[in-house]
C-alpha cells in the first residue's frame, strides 16, 4: 500500500511538476552524509511519519455481496493512515532550489485527492479516494525543524505533504442464509381479562362487582363544632327552673 503510493507521486512529481526535467526523485532520508554526496539535482520525498487519520474513522459495518446480489459477508469499514512526506530540493543553488519547491507546490494544489486514472492494485481495489493535503500545519506539537534535527542534517525550505490512505484489510463477518418464505401472521380476540384484587390498592374499583363499577361514594363528614362559615354553633340550653320567668 505504501509503496503504491511512492509509485503515484513518483509520477505526479515527473510528469507534472518537473516537466521532463533531468531531476532525480529519491526517497532517501536527506541526512548530512546522504547530503555530502549529491552532485545532481533531485527532488527527495522522505516518508517520516506513518499514524492513523482519526478524523476519519467511522463506525458501522458494510455489506459484501456475491455475483447474484446476495450478501454474503459484512465488514468493517476502512480505516485511513495518514502518510506524512517531507519534501526538498537539492541543487548548488538556492534559487533553484526555490524555483522546484514552488513547481512541486503547484503540483500538489491541483488535486485533493490523488488522481484515480494514476491509482492501482490495492490502492485501485478499494473504490474509495485517497485525500492529499500539502503545506498545512502539523497536528501535533511537532515542528519540522525537530525533524531536520532527528536526521542530523541543517534545516532546509520544505514542503510537507500528507496522504490519507484507506486500508481495507478489516475483520470480515460471515452472514445467513437469506429469507425464502413470508411471514405468516394469525391473531385472535381473547377478549379483555377481569380485574382482580390484585389489580393494587388505590384503583377505585371493586373486585366483586368488576372492572366498570362505581366506586362508592365517601361518607360525608362528621360535623364538627364550627358552622358552614366557620361561626361556633349555639349551645343547647338546659331545663328551666320553676318560679322563673323568661322576659
Amino acid at each position: 500500500m505504501i509503496h503504491e503510493v511512492d509509485d503515484v507521486l513518483k509520477e505526479m512529481v515527473k510528469s507534472q511538476a518537473l516537466a521532463g526535467a533531468d531531476v532525480e526523485v529519491v526517497f532517501d532520508a536527506p541526512t548530512r552524509d546522504w547530503a555530502a554526496r549529491r552532485n545532481t539535482p533531485t527532488v527527495n520525498l522522505y516518508l517520516y511519519d506513518i499514524r492513523e487519520d482519526m478524523g476519519r474513522r467511522t463506525r458501522g459495518r458494510y455489506n459484501e455481496y456475491d455475483g447474484a446480489g446476495t450478501v454474503v459477508s459484512r465488514r468493517l469499514p476502512p480505516r485511513y493512515f495518514r502518510l506524512s512526506y517531507l519534501v526538498s530540493a537539492w541543487t548548488q543553488r538556492a534559487e533553484d532550489e526555490h524555483r522546484l519547491l514552488s513547481s512541486l507546490l503547484g503540483c500538489f494544489l491541483r488535486y485533493e485527492a490523488l488522481p484515480p486514472e494514476v491509482l492501482g492494485g490495492e490502492l485501485a481495489a478499494t473504490g474509495l479516494p485517497v485525500p492529499l493535503s500539502v503545506g498545512q500545519p502539523p497536528q501535533d506539537e511537532r515542528a519540522f525543524a525537530d525533524v531536520w534535527s532527528a536526521l542530523g542534517g541543517e534545516l532546509k525550505p520544505s514542503l510537507d505533504l500528507a496522504v490519507s490512505v484507506p486500508l481495507a484489510a478489516t475483520r470480515a463477518f460471515p452472514a445467513g442464509p437469506p429469507v425464502e418464505e413470508g411471514l405468516d401472521l394469525r391473531t385472535n380476540d381473547l377478549g379483555r381479562p377481569a380485574a382482580t384484587s390484585s389489580d393494587g390498592p388505590g384503583d377505585g374499583t371493586d373486585a366483586a362487582a368488576g372492572p366498570g363499577a362505581a366506586a362508592p361514594e365517601a361518607a360525608p363528614a362528621a360535623r364538627t363544632g364550627t358552622g358552614e362559615r366557620g361561626s361556633a354553633l349555639p349551645r343547647p340550653r338546659g331545663p328551666r327552673r320553676p318560679g322563673r320567668r323568661s322576659s
